[in-house]
């Protein structure tokens, strides 16, 4: 019976249509020895297949100039393909793991992130679920927090060293070490979930390990009451019985218009239930002026546009593509401002309701 590859990383991209110079979000797929592209998450068939053997990946790509974080792979018959990440860091987590696995295809390896499998083998007596129930134990668990970063407030959670300080005391390791690989385990497993960037960052793959004993990276049991709200200022309230989410990031933008195509500063405010990001007049108003629906969307910088003249705009553009492909263009005030705009989008278009 032949082994199914091994799903390497998944996501959205952008993708460039291959006989048109059209760009639509799509759900990627890499295995191991090839990219299977899909419309939506969710489709059980891909639209696409391609082959990563004899393939060569080239970033960065200027081949579009006013698309960012562009790569382009090759293959074995010369054609072409282009995706677009969201930010510079998520490109280069694409093509570090495109390219290992092209290497690992040429020289006949398999795939295997850098990690400490290769010198620690965790006993196979482990049992997962009832090592969950242990940690999950009220007395002698892991004790749920209320943890603050970033401005934001993370309710019924606990951090990376939390983990690994109680698999080390409980005995179900030897060392921190074995600690991080089990660790790791439940978190692939689903029986841990990331909370905050940093600790999603590494479990997409932006880190040698998908699971950080840190202080800072913060994580939470699927089935407890976590829950994340951010600081608001006196004047930025918004009323909460209209809405069931905690507020993830808020601020104006400049947001252009679909019918007009003129670009107006809007107060944005984005919940993480539902996925939302609402826009309001401010100058005032608590009823918003619209909404951009953010589940399963796809979010990428931009380099500039012919109606931003106006504006003199500089790398600060963005673009929301929505699941029914509506597109809305936003710009922020600097590049820095764009990015975290970007990630928090992102954050609530993969967990957000």
């Amino acid at each position: 019976m032949e082994r199914e590859p091994m799903r390497i990383r998944e996501g959205y991209l952008v993708k460039k249509g291959s006989m048109f110079n059209t760009w639509k979000p799509m759900w990627i797929v890499l295995l191991e020895d090839g990219i299977e592209f899909y419309k939506q998450k969710a489709d059980n068939s891909p639209k696409g297949m391609i082959p990563l053997k004899g393939s060569s990946i080239h970033s960065p790509c200027q081949d579009f100039g006013k698309r960012m974080f562009v790569f382009k792979l090759t293959v074995a018959k010369q054609q072409d393909h282009f995706f677009q990440a969201a930010y510079l860091e998520e490109r280069d987590a694409w093509v570090r793991d495109i390219k290992k696995a092209i290497h690992c295809i040429d020289g006949g390896q398999r795939f295997a992130r850098k990690s400490t499998r290769k010198s620690i083998r965790l006993p196979e007596t482990i049992n997962m679920s009832a090592l969950y129930l242990s940690m999950k134990d009220p007395e002698k668990g892991i004790k749920e927090l209320k943890l603050e970063k970033d401005k934001r407030v993370f309710n019924h959670c606990f951090t990376g060293t939390c983990v690994i300080d109680w698999l080390v005391s409980s005995s179900s390791i030897r060392n921190r070490k074995e600690g991080l690989l089990l660790a790791s385990s439940l978190l692939s497993e689903g029986y841990l979930q990331p909370a905050g960037d940093t600790s999603k960052a590494a479990a997409e793959g932006l880190s040698d390990t998908p699971f950080l004993d840190l202080s800072d990276a913060y994580y939470y049991f699927p089935d407890s009451g976590f829950f994340c709200e951010g600081y608001s200022s006196d004047d930025d309230v918004v009323l909460k019985e209209e809405f069931r989410g905690t507020i993830v990031k808020q601020g104006c933008l400049l947001k252009q218009g679909h019918r007009r195509k003129n670009w107006k500063v809007r107060k944005f405010i984005l919940r993480d239930d539902p996925a939302y990001l609402h826009y309001y007049d401010p100058a005032g108003g608590e009823e918003p002026l619209g909404a951009i629906h953010l589940r399963g969307c796809v979010v990428t910088a931009v380099e500039d546009m012919p109606d931003t003249k106006k504006y003199d705009v500089d790398n600060i553009l963005f673009e929301i593509i929505t699941a029914n492909e509506i597109h809305y263009y936003l710009q922020a005030a600097s590049s820095t401002e764009r990015t975290e705009w970007i990630k928090a989008i992102q954050s609530v278009a993969r967990t957000g309701k």
